[in-house]
């Protein structure tokens, strides 16, 4: 069958980076435009990090609004910020620490801090972010196993509705933050980021097999007043069916 995801397919990772910052610095000016500030939610992973270096750079260096700009993050590793696993570490060093953003709108994730009680503050934060809106870009990217953001194969339904929660991945030994699907799935964009003939299957997989979302987190996502885009690279997308 052959899928109705909105995908977008480039030819390289690099062209995939490119075309994504400029889906960034669009989705950072109409909100500004709209609402006075950008409020964003970053991915870790080598294709996130291919964009930041680029959005770290001219012209997107003046053309994105940073000042404006309000940082959070879709998951986070339980390890302290200097440690190379972090996601806030690798974000930091490829564009946080490069642009001229404001030190308050960086909202990152302690995961440094029992997990349990990290995921509680940060979903205090991210109420007190979004004052009753909504995030307005989310960045995921795609797991080898099918996973997004930290939501992993097996894992139980989130309980009560919570925004944040804490997941043990038995294969890192280490307890991960993330958002949850009630809150990504809410977003005005959902933007997957997916790049690699190591890929290709696992998309295969999530955007045109059935639909089993306990194998397949990924297949949680589907923002229900917004709009989800898998961009993928051509060797990602290689075993996709074709579309007329």
């Amino acid at each position: 069958m052959v899928s109705t995801v909105p995908r977008v397919v480039l030819p390289t990772a690099e062209a995939l980076a490119e075309d994504a910052a400029q889906r960034f610095t669009r989705a950072a000016s109409d909100a500004v435009r709209a609402r006075g500030e950008f409020v964003v939610a970053l991915s870790g992973g080598v294709t996130p990090q291919s964009l930041y270096a680029r959005l770290a750079t001219p012209p997107y260096l003046s053309s994105v609004p940073w000042a404006l700009v309000q940082v959070l993050w879709g998951d986070e590793r339980c390890v302290a910020p200097d440690q190379a696993a972090s996601n806030y570490r690798m974000a930091r060093e490829a564009l946080l620490d490069h642009v001229p953003i404001r030190a308050e709108h960086v909202h990152r994730i302690r995961g440094e801090d029992v997990p349990a009680e990290a995921a509680r503050a940060y979903e205090r934060t991210l109420r007190t972010v979004l004052r009753g809106g909504r995030i307005d870009l989310v960045l995921l990217g795609l797991g080898d196993d099918g996973h997004t953001a930290s939501l992993f194969p097996g894992a139980a339904q989130v309980p009560g509705g919570e925004w944040v929660a804490a997941r043990y991945h038995a294969p890192s030994s280490l307890w991960r933050i993330t958002l949850t699907p009630v809150v990504i799935n809410v977003a005005g964009e959902v933007l997957f980021l997916v790049a690699g003939a190591g890929k290709a299957a696992i998309v295969q997989r999530v955007l045109e097999g059935p639909r089993r979302p306990q194998e397949l987190p990924a297949q949680l996502i589907a923002p229900v007043n917004g709009r989800a885009l898998w961009l993928l690279d051509a060797a990602a997308a290689r075993d996709l069916e074709a579309r007329g």
